[in-house]
């Protein structure tokens, strides 16, 4: 049956994506509405073929498809040597070894062997005789499995006797299963990160990919085809370098390697430690890291070596390097920017440019800093602070002229709450003129002016009247006024003076005269 006619513009635009844009196989595939296979194949004959980008200029479509799809000769009806199939899934461990590479070097020794699609249908069929959890080969540095092991252990704080349960979590590497485990307290995301973090420093550098399950922690939402990783943890892979690809829901045979690395931890570790009492996270995991080199240490039953032997044959050399300074753990949320140019994040407002009003920002926060990104552009930077219902403004995010730029201003403000009444103005003014800069004190202002869609003009000048005597400076203020209905009752009457001090009796003065 003859072969379909492949469009060459396709699979010029395939090895473009691959070698001058980077992209991976499957991002590759999406984008060019093929196969992830059909994309594998392309790259591959790309290769055998010498070929790299930009193409020759001098190679036409014609003479593109000529070199990658050479005519097929039907070889003489033979028998034809084949190859030790166990070397070589053995090879296919190695870094940047594939079956073109072992086809080619098979031919070299056999030039009368089979051609590389019956190769590859040989090879496949003898995959599936393997045990089943054997028939992927993980490729050197390409893979780190990780996933918190389903027993816990026991931590009793000293000091109270309280008992609590620590949480393990456990990464492995696919080549050599040289294995790491951790405690931590719980399974969210701030444990789930660091714990991530002390995995590629324990490795000395990052694979290419990292295969968690779909824990919440790490992925947003889950779908087999194309989960949603948290915002946090896909900052953590841009700092690393790496992707992330989660196991697909109900698929174990995704995550066999760090199930079974689960298994050795519980079974050489977590066992071995039952009987021990541990007062403190420290002391648990220095336990867990004694044995943890031990049991990398400890000689495979069938196969040659150990974990670390294999790790430093095999993934060690492959891992890329890690980056300069370790992740810092950051939040991320959505926030809209306020008419006062600010946003707020854990009950501090930030500034931002007064022509993003209205806008919904994507806010990363650090323990020292707070960015805020639209459209994935930075476009804000400050220091955090921790200082509630507080602003933080930047001058250059302020309009030169608000009666141009802003809907709203003091002036404005002030004029709008005077038609409710004069105590509503003054209570207004006041709120503005406590803050550095008067907008910052919109939110409060249109908050109590916003009551006037609950409650007649009269009761929000008695209620904004009580709030200057009593100093409830604040829309909350105005409001439980409002609502308990003490704008209707008599207003407080003014405190009493202090009585004359005796002669014999010493004031404040005396003592603050004192050293």
């Amino acid at each position: 049956m003859p072969r379909e006619r492949i469009p060459m513009r396709k699979i010029t635009e395939v090895l473009r994506l691959k070698w001058s844009a980077g992209l991976g196989h499957r991002a590759i595939a999406r984008s060019c509405g093929v196969a992830k296979s059909t994309v594998d194949e392309y790259v591959q004959r790309a290769t055998a073929a010498g070929l790299g980008w930009p193409l020759p200029p001098e190679l036409d479509d014609a003479a593109l498809e000529q070199l990658l799809y050479p005519p097929t000769i039907t070889p003489e009806i033979a028998s034809r040597p084949l190859p030790d199939w166990s070397v070589l899934h053995g090879e296919l461990i190695r870094r940047d070894v594939n079956l073109m590479l072992l086809w080619h070097e098979y031919k070299e020794t056999h030039p009368d062997g089979y051609q590389y699609s019956q190769f590859c249908r040989l090879y496949h069929a003898y995959a599936k005789t393997i045990d089943l959890s054997m028939r992927q080969p993980h490729r050197a540095g390409e893979k780190m499995f990780v996933d918190y092991a389903g027993r816990t252990q026991e931590v009793i704080d000293h000091e109270t006797g309280e008992v609590r349960q620590a949480q393990i979590f456990v990464s492995v590497l696919g080549a050599s299963n040289f294995t790491y485990a951790e405690a931590t307290w719980t399974q969210g995301l701030p444990d789930w990160i660091s714990s991530h973090v002390r995995a590629f420093s324990f490795f000395g550098g990052v694979p290419k990919i990292v295969v968690p399950d779909n824990l919440r922690s790490g992925v947003s939402k889950t779908c087999r085809y194309e989960p949603e990783l948290n915002p946090t943890y896909q900052d953590l892979a841009q700092h690393y370098g790496v992707a992330v690809i989660p196991a697909r829901v109900r698929k174990p045979k995704d995550k066999a390697k760090v199930e079974v690395a689960v298994q050795i931890v519980e079974r050489w570790i977590l066992a071995a430690l039952r009987k021990r009492t541990f007062f403190s996270l420290a002391e648990l995991n220095t336990a867990i890291w004694e044995l943890l080199d031990k049991l990398n240490n400890r000689r495979f039953k069938k196969l040659p070596g150990s974990r670390q032997s294999r790790f430093l044959e095999l993934d060690k050399p492959a891992l890329g390097p890690l980056p300069a300074a370790p992740y810092q753990f950051a939040q991320w949320k959505k926030a809209r920017v306020a008419p006062d140019y600010h946003i707020e994040f854990s009950s501090h407002y930030y500034s931002v440019p007064y022509q993003l009003v209205g806008k919904e920002l994507d806010v990363r926060a650090t323990d020292m800093t707070i960015e805020c990104f639209h459209k994935a552009n930075r476009v804000a930077s400050h220091a955090r602070s921790y200082a509630q219902g507080r602003h933080t403004t930047l001058a250059d995010h302020m309009p030169k002229s608000h009666r141009e730029h802003a809907a709203w201003t003091p002036e404005r403000m002030i004029r709008w709450a005077a038609k409710t009444g004069p105590a509503t103005a003054e209570l207004i003014s006041t709120i503005m003129e406590r803050h550095r800069h008067p907008e910052q004190g919109f939110r409060t202002c249109r908050g109590i002016l916003a009551l006037t869609k609950r409650f007649d003009q009269t009761r929000i000048e008695a209620a904004c009247k009580r709030a200057l005597i009593i100093g409830g400076l604040s829309f909350t203020s105005v409001k439980s006024i409002l609502e308990s209905g003490l704008d209707q009752k008599p207003l407080p009457q003014p405190a009493q003076p202090l009585l004359p001090l005796h002669e014999n009796i010493r004031g404040g003065d005396y003592y603050s005269s004192k050293q």
